[in-house]
C-alpha cells in the first residue's frame, strides 16, 4: 500500500522552534524545509508508527494525529487486543452501565480515525534501525504485504495471558472463564458465589485476594505444596479465612450447564485421584506474554519479556517508545493503558519537534 507523502503546513512539526532549523536556514536560506522533512518527501517517510491496536495505541494515535503528524496503525489481523474478548467492561470511565469490551475498542477505533490515523490492518514482522547520511534514526518496518520507513515507533502490541488446554476452557471463556478478577470479578455473575483461582504466583495471591471481597469463597488451585509468590503475598492468602487452598492439583476439566460454569474436575498430582469442585467461576492467573519478541532485537526487556521503559515510555533505543500491556507486568487494566499510550504521544511529538 503506497504511503501519501507528508505535506508541510503551520500545524505541522513547529520547526521554527528548533536550533537545527535556525542553523539550517543560516547555511542554505533558500531552504525552507528540514533535512527530515526532505528525506520524508523522497522516502514515504512516516513521522510515527504505531504498532498495536488496543487502548494505549489508539489513545497515542488520537493524540498524535490531532497534533498534525499523521501517524500510521498497524494494528495487526487481530486487532483490539485482548479488551474485545471482554464481555462487559464496568472500570473504564464514562460508561456507568457498563460496556461490552468489542465495542468500547471499536469507538477507540473510530475516534483515532475521525482525526486522521490511518489505520493499516497488516501484522508486523520485523522491525530493523538504519542510520542516514545525517546520523538521522530511521525504522524499516516489514510486515507480510508491505515496508514502511518511519522516524519514530510506538509499541503497543499488549501481552497474552497463558491458558489452560483443557476440555471447556473455549467453550466457558467469559461464561465463567476469565483471566482478569481486577476486570471480571465485579460482575453479578461472580458475586456471593464459590469462585476458584488457578495459579501459585504473586498475580495469583492477588487475584485470589482481589475476588475475596465479592465470592463468598476462593479457592486457589496450585499444582506444588507451596506458593511461588512472595513471602508477604503468600502469608495474606494463607491468613485469609475466605481463600481455601487446593495443593498439589490441576485442573483437568471445566465443566457447566452451557451458559455458565459450575465445577471443575481437579487431578490430585500426589493421589492420582480426581473430584469435583463446584465453582461458579475459574480466574486463570499463571502468566502472560508479552507480545515483544518482534523488537527484542532493539530494546530491551526484563526477564519476563517485557520492553522496558521510563517514566517518558522510551525504550533503550532512541526513538523507539512502548505502551501499554507489552511495558506493564503490573496492572494490565485499559485506562492505564490508554494513559502510556497519551505519554508516549505526548513524549514523541516533543522529540519529533526537536529534530
Amino acid at each position: 500500500m503506497k504511503q501519501s507523502n507528508i505535506k508541510q503546513s503551520k500545524k505541522n512539526i513547529n520547526l521554527k522552534k528548533s536550533k537545527k532549523y535556525h542553523k539550517l536556514i543560516k547555511s542554505n536560506k533558500k531552504n525552507k524545509t528540514s533535512k527530515m522533512d526532505k528525506l520524508a518527501k523522497l522516502s514515504n517517510l512516516s513521522n510515527v508508527i504505531i504498532i498495536g491496536s488496543g487502548p494505549a495505541g489508539h489513545t497515542a494515535g488520537l493524540y498524535l494525529a490531532r497534533a498534525n503528524l499523521q501517524p500510521i496503525m498497524l494494528e495487526g489481523e487481530n486487532p483490539g487486543g485482548l479488551l474485545t474478548t471482554t464481555k462487559t467492561v464496568e472500570n473504564f470511565p464514562g460508561f456507568h452501565d457498563g460496556i461490552d469490551g468489542y465495542e468500547l475498542t471499536d469507538r477507540f477505533r473510530q475516534q483515532s480515525q475521525k482525526f486522521g490515523t490511518n489505520i493499516i490492518s497488516q501484522e508486523v514482522i520485523s522491525v530493523n534501525k538504519n542510520i542516514d547520511k545525517d546520523n538521522n534514526h530511521i525504522f524499516e518496518i516489514k510486515t507480510s504485504k508491505n515496508t514502511y520507513n518511519s522516524k519514530t515507533i510506538i509499541i503497543a502490541t499488549g501481552s497474552t495471558p497463558k491458558r489452560l488446554y483443557v476440555p471447556g476452557y473455549d467453550e466457558y471463556w467469559h461464561k465463567g472463564v476469565s483471566t482478569c478478577a481486577v476486570c471480571d470479578g465485579g460482575l453479578p455473575c461472580f458475586r456471593n458465589v464459590p469462585i476458584a483461582v488457578v495459579g501459585g504466583g504473586d498475580s495469583a495471591c492477588e487475584e485470589a485476594l482481589h475476588l475475596t471481597h465479592t465470592a463468598s469463597i476462593v479457592y486457589l488451585i496450585h499444582r506444588r505444596d507451596t506458593l511461588r509468590a512472595s513471602k508477604i503475598m503468600a502469608d495474606r492468602v494463607l491468613n485469609n479465612s475466605k481463600i481455601k487452598m487446593i495443593w498439589n492439583s490441576e485442573v483437568v476439566e471445566i465443566m457447566g450447564d452451557k451458559n455458565q460454569v459450575s465445577k471443575l474436575k481437579i487431578n490430585n498430582k500426589d493421589t492420582q485421584k480426581t473430584s469435583e469442585l463446584n465453582v461458579k467461576g475459574l480466574f486463570v492467573a499463571i502468566g502472560h506474554i508479552p507480545n515483544s519478541d518482534f523488537i527484542s532485537s532493539l530494546v530491551k526487556l526484563d526477564s519476563n519479556g517485557y520492553i522496558i521503559t521510563n517514566e517518558k515510555k522510551e525504550t533503550s533505543c532512541k526513538g523507539i517508545w512502548a505502551a501499554g500491556d507489552v511495558q506493564d507486568p503490573h496492572y494490565r487494566q485499559a485506562i492505564t493503558a490508554a494513559g502510556s499510550g497519551c505519554v508516549a504521544a505526548l513524549e514523541v511529538e516533543r522529540y519529533l519537534q526537536l529534530q
